[in-house]
């Protein structure tokens, strides 16, 4: 009782100081203006603590707030705008977007003008405007722009050849006939159909420069055999040139010749297989023109048939430079072995490959042999020894082994590593094991006994 009576006197006498104290200055306003003042920012105050909106917002709004901050059902429909609490405005939490409207195609907008009778949708193309893009259309517009291309390369390309062609013409065929430095087997084996060769393609130029190309690649056609006749002709030009230039008169003919302006540094050995190369170019610019040519164009049967005459001839005369080829290799083959038999067994063979391999026998050491691998046979030669007086650098056939009764099979070296390989090729009364320190040389020779054993079985 006395604690409590205490207590009251305590809170007595701080109500009495209270009561003659002086009132605080922000609390009570000195002036009107400062009340004035003031206000404002007690109105919004209050807005902000009622979650009511501004007053600047549409008047639907203050219902629709009302509604979703103090609880009382809206009268009308409301927006779907979630309201946030206080707690995710303080941690920064955003309101979903709102999902944006698919944009419509062209498609879409005329059919929607089509239902409301502005736009026809049966149009086609021409219902999407001025700025559409017609695939087919496209298609036919890279066609004219590789087959402008490729016409231009053939009319510049021909400018060029024919050119070069009436150079050697002139200041070679032409000079040598008239001055009679080379009689006229040598220089008919020489040049070959030169001056024919030229006069086709002089042919050919006025109309590739008038834009006639089915015309004028049809009428080449019939000149194909010139090309045909150069090519069977190549291996014996190069050896009458070879010949002739061990002429002292003929070779300073031939070098004041190759150092005029017109020949740009060009020697004569490299103009001669001119008409060969350029014949590999007329498949590819034919083919090309043939192909971006549509069938409707005049001109699509004439340069059809061209590109198919032209890639038959160049077949021919690739075939003819590849047995050409191989009888250099078979002669070089031939001049390596000693002995008449030797070079009559690989005569009439296609040559694919030669290199040393070392033979493992069943005792003893390696020893390094070198084969010659044919399309159908296998020839292992012995080197004849450096000090031999006649044979020296030659070898001696040891043994010819037919692929067509061979088997081959790899018995080490698959990983591909760094030690080599070894080949076991089995045949009916012999057993051969060939070892490479290299692996790619045993590689390319597992490759080409392969393709020789399955060509033979085949």
């Amino acid at each position: 009782m006395a604690g409590r009576l205490e207590w009251e006197s305590i809170y007595r006498k701080s109500d009495d100081k209270m009561r003659h104290c002086s009132p605080v200055s922000v609390c009570t306003p000195k002036s009107p203006d400062s009340k004035s003042r003031l206000l404002p920012q007690l109105c919004a105050t209050q807005r902000r603590a009622t979650h009511q909106p501004h007053p600047a917002l549409p008047g639907q709004a203050p219902s629709a707030y009302r509604a979703l901050t103090v609880g009382r059902g809206p009268t009308e429909k409301t927006s779907n705008i979630p309201v946030l609490s206080a707690a995710s405005r303080r941690q920064g939490a955003r309101s979903p977007p709102r999902p944006r409207p698919r944009p419509r195609s062209r498609w879409g907008l005329n059919l929607q003008r089509a239902e409301a009778g502005s736009v026809d949708p049966q149009a086609g193309m021409e219902s999407l405007g001025p700025d559409a893009r017609c695939p087919v259309q496209e298609q036919r517009a890279r066609w004219e722009r590789k087959r402008a291309c490729t016409a231009w390369e053939l009319l510049e390309t021909e400018r060029r050849y024919h050119e070069q062609l009436g150079l050697v013409a002139t200041y070679f065929v032409g000079i040598l006939r008239a001055k009679g430095t080379v009689r006229p087997p040598e220089r008919q084996a020489l040049f070959g159909p030169w001056e024919l060769i030229y006069g086709a393609s002089q042919q050919l130029l006025p109309y590739l420069e008038g834009g006639r190309w089915g015309q004028g690649l049809e009428g080449f056609c019939p000149h194909l055999k010139l090309y045909t006749q150069y090519a069977a002709n190549a291996e014996r030009s190069r050896t009458t040139l070879q010949e002739q230039l061990k002429n002292k008169r003929f070779r300073k003919f031939v070098q004041l010749q190759e150092g005029r302006p017109e020949f740009g540094g060009l020697q004569l050995q490299d103009l001669l297989p001119l008409p060969l190369q350029r014949l590999q170019q007329y498949e590819n610019l034919a083919v090309a023109l043939a192909e971006n040519t549509g069938p409707n164009s005049p001109d699509h049967e004439q340069l059809t048939r061209a590109a198919r005459l032209i890639s038959e001839t160049a077949q021919r005369v690739h075939t003819i430079s590849q047995k050409q080829k191989n009888n250099q290799h078979l002669q070089r083959v031939q001049a390596l072995l000693s002995g008449r038999q030797a070079k009559r067994l690989i005569s009439g063979r296609w040559f694919l490959r030669q290199g040393w391999l070392l033979v493992v026998p069943p005792r003893g050491e390696p020893r390094p042999r070198m084969f010659f691998l044919f399309s159908d046979a296998l020839l292992m030669a012995k080197p004849r020894p450096p000090l031999h007086l006649l044979q020296s650098g030659t070898f001696a056939c040891q043994a010819l082994y037919p692929m067509a009764e061979c088997q081959l099979h790899r018995v080490f070296g698959h990983s591909g590593g760094p030690c080599g390989g070894l080949l076991s090729l089995s045949f009916p009364h012999e057993k051969l094991l060939l070892m490479s320190t290299d692996q790619e040389e045993l590689l390319g020779w597992y490759h080409s006994l392969t393709l020789a054993i399955s060509n033979q079985k085949n």
